[in-house]
């Protein structure tokens, strides 16, 4: 089920109360805020995990040393 669609369910005419879907879920309580680590943010430390397992598969599939 869509985000729209539970919205709907709970209050059909969402669109005459709210201005977008994500202040109705917000208010119904169909979506939440979580707290999380700060550096999970970071786009540098996102982007370091995505190119290391690029760089072991790449290793695992063509081998290959790891580079000091």
């Amino acid at each position: 089920m869509t985000l729209r669609d539970q919205v709907k369910l709970l209050l059909p005419d969402w669109e005459r109360w709210y201005p977008s879907l994500f202040d109705a879920a917000s208010d119904l309580g169909i979506i939440r805020a979580e707290v999380c680590d700060p550096n999970s943010l970071l786009l540098t430390r996102r982007h370091s995990k995505i190119r290391q397992r690029a760089e072991d598969a790449h290793r695992e599939n063509w081998g290959g040393t790891v580079e000091e």
